[in-house]
């Protein structure tokens, strides 16, 4: 399974006070042992990086240590988020939520882990964007919190 982490997976890693800590913990464990692919990108690094230290570069260490493939920002993911603002999925001002998703659908891959029930990890915003994405040409993309992923597996 090819997976999109989404900047909430790598808070709830350090976040021993969270229900998801120990799945999202087994999950990065997973993907060391070659079990999912898995991916993240240039927004994720640039919201990482407003953390304070010491846990911005804890969390940004995940992505050497897990050797996750970072997506650069381009044309098509910038369009297809639009169209999920533009759609009312996600509110403009959170338009990076709509950009992780985008960039997870128009790259293939089968599921963005997120623990953000604000905007991403809705049902509205999996059947919503499942729909823009087909009217674009691309498949849906599921969207999960780690456990789910785990139980898969």
């Amino acid at each position: 399974m090819r997976l999109y982490l989404e900047t909430t997976v790598f808070n709830y890693y350090f976040d021993e006070n969270r229900d998801g800590h120990v799945d999202t913990v087994q999950l990065f464990e997973a993907i060391g042992a070659g079990h999912f692919e898995a991916y993240t990108s240039a927004y994720v690094t640039d919201e990482l990086k407003k953390a304070p230290e010491p846990k911005r570069n804890n969390m940004l260490s995940l992505i050497k240590k897990y050797n996750l493939v970072s997506f650069d920002l381009n044309a098509e993911s910038d369009r297809m988020a639009d169209l999920y603002v533009q759609e009312g999925v996600i509110p403009f001002k959170y338009r990076t939520d709509a950009a992780h998703i985008a960039i997870a659908s128009i790259h293939g891959l089968d599921c963005v882990v997120s623990y953000n029930f604000e905007h991403i990890n809705r049902n509205s915003t999996r059947l919503l964007t499942g729909r823009i994405n087909y009217e674009n040409g691309y498949r849906s993309v599921a969207i999960c919190v780690a456990k789910e992923v785990l139980s898969d597996e």
